[in-house]
């Protein structure tokens, strides 16, 4: 297995890790304490869960991220802190031997915490979607020009028949998408291929457009396991997927606009990436056939070009989506992005550019909405631009993702339910 494709939100990785912190901790613990050793010990661990707590506060005062961090940020940062705290504080009239496991004991806490954290929000499941790395992709060797396959006669699962040499699941990795047009600074893509695209004579597929949130990376890992899941159930029929970067090199909440201060966020995903698919991807080129998706800023931003490009893509698919670009810093997006106008900002709204658009406009066109079910903000904003979606003559699912807040379990169950109404639309299944 790649390096970068370990799994480390669940098994041997994460549990590997907290069985280490616990017994470097059951070590330091275990000793014949003196009162001056013991009170550094305790007085770090004090000042370590402070420390942890209060780093949590001002990342929520300050609005680093834009949203509320959850609650359990802090229980992690805190506990870990904490062990660090009376690590440092047991080396303290420590043999040699004890200073070592403490100082050991203190890379491992951290990374506990890290682990921990990471597995609550469920958003990076492999150690290269942590770090942002991800090996490269080969294309199909016969992908190039095909993207000029028009629309199938019929509903390609009927006529499909996956061949016994077909993988199981899909390839995931990364791509460098030139930003020929647009000059935007875009972090490699990332690019699912479901396991037929990956056989002989494969067919022309549906493609996906999919964007990731604000903080965030282009990585595949979610929605390639999300449908991996449904081509086993489909004979091995799936979207292409590119994850496409509409933040940039420099992780800024570009509002799905073209700015001078942020780059052409918006060139770079409607005509870079869409002429990069066409190009080198064996995909069905008609809009019917291709999707514009999103999680959180990715959502927004997928709203936005939907309703901006019906002419590239009629479906949309907007998980736990903002309501608009730069809906978490409004007064920084209107100066930066649109020189302070109020009017040009608003102009810029999804349920605007819908309003204003022409009747007939969105004819033909599927929008799924969800939000987590314990993510009151956002199933706000997933309830108006809907609302203003089914309006204007879109085919509108709305869905909460039971017991899901606003990470992973939002963005895996939000995905799930969204392709399981896309598949036959996209002719992957019967209705």
């Amino acid at each position: 297995m790649d390096l970068w494709q370990v799994p480390i939100a669940e098994g041997p990785v994460p549990v590997t890790v907290f069985a280490l912190a616990v017994s470097l901790l059951v070590v330091l613990v275990i000793r014949r304490w003196r009162r001056r050793p013991l009170a550094w010990a305790l007085g770090g661990a004090a000042i370590g869960a402070v420390i942890g707590y209060g780093a949590y506060k001002i990342v929520n005062v300050t609005n680093v991220f834009g949203d509320a961090v959850p609650t359990f940020v802090w229980h992690w940062t805190a506990a870990a802190f904490a062990a660090v705290g009376f690590a440092l504080g047991s080396m303290v009239a420590a043999r040699a031997w004890r200073r070592v496991v403490a100082g050991v004991g203190v890379i491992v806490f951290v990374l506990a915490g890290v682990v921990g954290v990471n597995m609550r929000f469920g958003l990076n499941p492999t150690l290269g979607s942590l770090l942002g790395v991800a090996g490269s992709i080969d294309l199909p060797s016969d992908a190039d020009g095909a993207g000029h396959t028009g629309a199938p006669a019929q509903p390609l699962y009927t006529s499909w028949t996956p061949p016994a040499d077909m993988p199981a699941v899909g390839s995931r990795g990364s791509q460098e998408i030139p930003a020929t047009a647009s000059g935007f600074d875009a972090r490699p893509a990332g690019i699912y291929l479901p396991p037929a695209a990956l056989v002989k004579d494969a067919p022309a597929l549906p493609l996906v457009i999919m964007m990731m949130g604000h903080p965030g990376g282009p990585d595949p890992t979610v929605i390639s396991t999300v449908l991996d899941g449904l081509a086993a159930q489909h004979g091995g029929l799936a979207p292409i997927v590119i994850v496409a970067d509409q933040l940039g090199a420099a992780v800024a909440d570009a509002a799905c606009a073209d700015s001078d201060a942020y780059g052409k966020a918006r060139t770079y995903i409607t005509v870079d990436v869409v002429d990069w698919a066409k190009k080198n991807l064996h995909i069905i080129d008609d809009p019917a056939y291709w999707t514009i998706a999103g999680y959180s800023n990715g959502g927004g931003c997928a709203a936005t070009f939907g309703a901006l490009h019906p002419e590239l893509w009629k479906n949309i698919l907007s998980v736990s989506g903002e309501p608009f670009g730069g809906s978490e810093q409004v007064a920084n997006i209107t100066k930066t992005v649109y020189g302070g106008s109020t009017a040009a900002f608003e102009a810029s709204k999804p349920v605007n550019i819908m309003a204003a658009a022409a009747p007939g406009t969105y004819a033909g066109m599927t929008a799924i909405f969800t939000a987590g079910a314990q993510d009151p903000a956002y199933i706000a904003a997933a309830d108006s631009v809907a609302a203003q979606a089914r309006a204007v003559g879109m085919t509108v699912v709305r869905y909460d993702v039971p017991g899901a807040g606003h990470v992973g379990d939002a963005l895996t169950g939000g995905l799930a339910e969204g392709f399981t109404v896309l598949y036959p639309v996209l002719g992957l299944s019967a209705g």
